[in-house]
C-alpha cells in the first residue's frame, strides 16, 4: 500500500523494517517492549526494566478499564498494547510505521489470545487515520522523536482524544539548556535534524489544547538503559553476528541462521550510537521521563 510519509518518517520506517534492526531490537532490546526502562539496579534485565516503564505509565491513569480505547503511537512489537489489553481489558489500536514489527505484533497478540482487543494498523502518527474524539488515551513510548513535524503529531493527538482524555508518553529529548551542536553525533546516527525538549512539548501541547498533568524526569534511566543495552550487545556480539557468508549458505539451517543474524557492521554502528547517547546523558545534554497531559 502506498503512503505519503515525510522523509523523516520514511527513513525511520526503512530502518525498522530492516532485518538488522528487527533482529537486534527483538533479541537485545527487550523483545515485546523496545523502549527505555526504569531500573532498580544497573544489572537488572532490560526486559524487566522496560516493562516497569509501562506499569509506571499506566499507574497514572487510574480510571483505565474495559471499554476504554487507547491509541498507541509507534507501538513497536506491541508489548504495551498487550499489557493494557490483558491487564485492564482496554481496546488498543497499535499504530506503527514498520510492517515488519507489526507482523510480529499481530502474531504475538494472536498467540496470547488478545487479538480481539488489539488492532494493529500500518500507519503514520503525523496523519492518524481515525476520527476526532475517538480515544480515551493516547500513549507513546520513545517514538515521536522520529517525526519531522512533532507539532503535527501533538495536534493529531489532541484531535483524536476525547475531552478529558489522557496523553501520556516518553521520548528521548534534548535538555532545555542543551548547547547548540553538541548532539550532532546522535542526530547524525538516527538521521534527525532535531530532538524535542521538555519545553517544546509543554508549548506544543498547550497550543493544541492539552494541559500538563506532570513530567516525571528520569534522565538517569536513559543513561542506565543505553548502558545496559551496550553491555548486552557486547556480551552477545558473537551470537548476533552473521554466522554465514552468502557463499556459505547451503542448507536450510544456514538460511535460517543467516536470516536471524545481525551484520557486524550494524552492530559496530549500534555500539557507537549507544555510546553517544550515554555520553550525552551523562553530560546533561539529554532529557527523558514520563510526560502526562490531558485534553481540556
Amino acid at each position: 500500500m502506498s503512503r505519503d510519509y515525510s522523509n523523516t518518517v520514511s527513513t525511520a520506517r526503512d530502518y525498522y523494517n530492516s532485518s538488522d534492526a528487527d533482529n537486534f531490537y527483538y533479541s537485545i532490546w527487550g523483545g515485546e517492549d523496545i523502549h527505555i526502562g526504569l531500573y532498580r539496579s544497573g544489572e537488572e534485565p532490560i526486559r524487566t526494566a522496560s516493562r516497569r516503564t509501562v506499569e509506571e505509565m499506566v499507574s497514572r491513569i487510574p480510571e483505565l478499564g474495559e471499554g476504554h480505547r487507547v491509541l498507541d503511537l509507534g507501538a513497536g512489537y506491541g508489548g504495551a498494547a498487550r499489557f493494557l489489553a490483558d491487564t485492564y481489558g482496554a481496546e488498543v489500536v497499535a499504530l506503527n510505521l514498520s510492517e515488519v514489527e507489526n507482523e510480529r505484533n499481530r502474531q504475538m497478540s494472536r498467540e496470547q489470545g488478545l487479538d480481539h482487543l488489539i488492532e494493529v494498523v500500518d500507519g503514520n502518527f503525523e496523519d492518524v487515520p481515525f476520527e476526532d474524539a475517538s480515544f480515551d488515551v493516547v500513549w507513546s513510548q520513545d517514538a515521536i522523536l522520529h517525526s519531522g513535524d512533532r507539532d503535527k503529531v501533538v495536534s493529531e493527538v489532541s484531535r483524536v482524544l476525547k475531552p478529558g482524555g489522557h496523553f501520556i508518553f516518553t521520548d528521548p529529548m534534548q535538555a532545555d539548556d542543551c548547547p547548540p551542536g553538541v548532539l550532532q553525533p546522535i542526530l547524525d546516527r538516527i538521521h534527525l535534524e532535531t530532538l524535542g525538549s521538555p519545553g517544546f512539548y509543554r508549548e506544543s501541547c498547550a497550543a493544541a489544547g492539552l494541559s500538563e498533568v506532570g513530567f516525571d524526569e528520569r534522565t538517569a534511566d536513559l543513561v542506565r538503559h543505553y548502558g545496559r543495552v551496550l553491555k548486552e550487545t557486547e556480551s552477545r556480539e558473537n551470537d548476533l553476528e552473521d554466522v554465514s557468508t552468502a557463499e556459505d549458505v547451503s542448507t536450510a539451517e544456514d538460511v535460517t541462521a543467516a536470516k536471524n543474524a545481525t551484520t557486524s557492521s550494524y552492530i559496530e554502528r549500534m555500539k557507537k550510537g549507544l555510546t553517544h547517547w550515554i555520553e550525552g546523558g551523562k553530560a546533561g545534554h539529554l532529557a527523558w521521563g514520563i510526560l502526562h497531559f490531558r485534553k481540556k
